[in-house]
């Protein structure tokens, strides 16, 4: 049993590093422009490739799992990461780093799903309350890690953010083969339409998601420039995007439910939407999603340009919220015995609003460290709890065999949910700052064209121009009125946020009380799915053996052995 949880800790740190390399590049932009000498439309994709390829394969990802292994797919996932991490560590100029981080994505999307797979068929019982909890809470503390770590790094060299992945990959790997059993494999094919269909659709998605405020949600407010072509006119490519991630994720969906129907194999088994649990818990973790990590992507430029923290110090507030997602990962273990996953993920809900609306009351433009640093702490304790145990809620019912499938769209569910909240959370600061800067400017008597300029150069810049304003003839009141501004729109941001996750808490109440068993009794599987009339049947669950529950892999139902990988 010892080697499964170390296990557990290899497959949590390799989560860690895909986590951390969503956030870690935001603090290093300007030293990787200063030093390659790319244009802002380069250092954009060089922070956004990573993200949308990563959400784009994720389907993709998950089917692999379950007809290769989900070790198999974890390892060749990391072996992914570390190349890509050398090169973008030695890029000689943008196009290399861009390149290197589109390839990253796709080593995260492996690792990812695959990981949720190995956790949910290696424990069962209380075991399996636990290990969710290490794993979930690992995922809100590289969060706010990635900040610091970048933060810290940028005063050496931004390629160190990179090779610092490629030893921590070799000892992930090393762990995760020596620890982890080799996982069960279906016998199948992966449905080639299905996969570009799946990809083309949620990378539309997450770009639009992504790069909304840039671009423009409906007329083109910046110009887009890919391979020599630019858009700069008419609907915003954002616009566009949206209307055919529509068409193309409807297709896919089709497509899915004919191959269901006819019995052939689809890359997404929509019959897993006939579990409550799963349903459900998926719309949970797409609304935990929009309300959870949306505030890490403002609350940094709030501490750097309003309260004057330097990038590293910055991040070092948001340790707070690690800190509190450990926490809860402690205390996940003892209430493992007397509190059910959902009821975890109900109290984490309830904490995580508590401590962003904390954090909206005691915004000021002067704030302490300690309140700020408090509040934190709640809402990392809220996300300990809420992230890791609606994965656990989510899969409780998905049988052995399709895990990776039901990783795959939960990982979705998840990552479109933070990019959907993002996307919304910078949309509302950023507006809320550019309207209250601009009002506050023409209520002091500056004219309306100048506090309209004013306002303009603070919100493009992210509240980067604070400082250089404050140094301007007369800019000292113009500055103090862009600090409130911006306090204005972390209250506001605080508030929507905490508003998310109550209406995530009220969405828990449509889950099935049958995922409300007592910790340590196996939760029972769903109905499973006739693929060849799409009708549901009930299957008899059969208790596991006793060494299936320590850890011991499955036999495929269709092969009978796992992989060797």
């Amino acid at each position: 049993m010892a080697r499964l949880w170390c296990g557990l800790v290899a497959v949590s740190l390799g989560v860690a590093l895909i986590v951390v390399d969503l956030t870690i590049v935001n603090v290093l932009l300007a030293p990787v422009i200063e030093d390659l000498g790319i244009d802002s439309t380069e250092a954009q994709w060089v922070q956004e490739s990573y993200a949308i390829v990563f959400a784009a394969l994720l389907l993709l990802a998950g089917r692999l799992s379950d007809l290769y292994g989900a070790r198999r797919v974890f390892l060749l996932g990391l072996a992914v990461f570390g190349v890509t991490s050398l090169g973008a560590a030695l890029a000689p100029d943008g196009g290399t780093l861009i390149l290197a981080r589109f390839v990253q994505g796709v080593g995260g999307a492996m690792i990812l799903p695959s990981s949720l797979a190995l956790v949910n068929a290696s424990f069962t019982g209380r075991a399996r309350g636990q290990a969710f909890a290490v794993w979930g809470s690992t995922i809100g503390a590289a969060a706010a890690v990635g900040p610091l770590l970048g933060g810290w790094l940028a005063d050496f060299s931004w390629r160190w953010a990179f090779a610092l992945n490629i030893p921590a990959v070799a000892l992930i790997a090393v762990a995760a083969r020596a620890c982890l059993h080799a996982s069960p494999r279906t016998r199948g094919r992966v449905d080639v339409r299905s996969a570009a269909l799946s990809a083309a659709g949620l990378g539309l998605l997450s770009f639009a998601l992504v790069e909304g405020r840039t671009y423009g949600w409906l007329a083109s407010v910046e110009p887009l420039s890919v391979g020599g072509v630019t858009w700069d006119g008419g609907p915003s490519p954002v616009l566009v995007a949206l209307l055919l991630a529509a068409a193309v994720l409807a297709t896919f969906w089709r497509r899915q439910s004919a191959l269901r129907r006819r019995g052939a194999e689809p890359l997404m088994d929509v019959g897993l939407f006939a579990i409550p649990s799963f349903r459900n818990g998926n719309a949970v973790t797409l609304i935990v999603g929009l309300g959870e990590f949306g505030i890490v992507a403002v609350l940094p430029l709030w501490l750097q340009f309003t309260l004057g923290y330097s990038a590293f110090e910055a991040g070092l507030a948001l340790v707070a919220l690690a800190v509190g997602s450990f926490c809860a990962s402690g205390a996940g273990f003892a209430m493992a015995a007397t509190v059910p996953p959902l009821g975890q993920v109900r109290l984490g809900l309830v904490l995580e609003a508590a401590g962003l609306t904390v954090l909206g009351l005691c915004a000021a433009t002067d704030s302490a460290w300690w309140p700020v640093a408090g509040a934190l702490f709640v809402y990392g304790v809220g996300v300990g709890f809420a992230t890791a145990q609606v994965t656990n809620v989510v899969l409780a019912e998905v049988p052995g065999e399709r895990a990776g499938q039901g990783s795959g769209i939960q990982s979705a569910s998840r990552e479109l949910g933070s990019a959907l909240g993002i996307a919304v959370l910078t949309t509302l600061f950023f507006s809320t700052l550019g309207t209250s800067l601009r009002d506050r400017l023409t209520d002091t008597g500056t004219p309306e064209a100048e506090a309209a300029h004013l306002s303009g150069a603070v919100t493009d810049s992210a509240g980067a121009a604070i400082p250089s304003l404050a140094e301007g003839p007369g800019g000292a009141r113009a500055a103090d009125a862009a600090r409130e501004a911006m306090t204005t729109g972390l209250e506001a941001a605080s508030c929507v946020c905490a508003g998310l996750l109550l209406l995530a808490l009220a969405a828990t109440w449509s889950l099935t009380p049958r995922t409300e068993k007592k910790a340590g009794q196996g939760l029972p599987r769903a109905p499973e799915a006739s693929g060849a009339r799409g009708t549901a049947r009930a299957t008899t669950h059969h208790p596991r053996s006793a060494t299936q529950q320590a850890g011991q892999p499955l036999p495929s139902p269709e092969t009978g052995a796992p992989d060797t990988a």
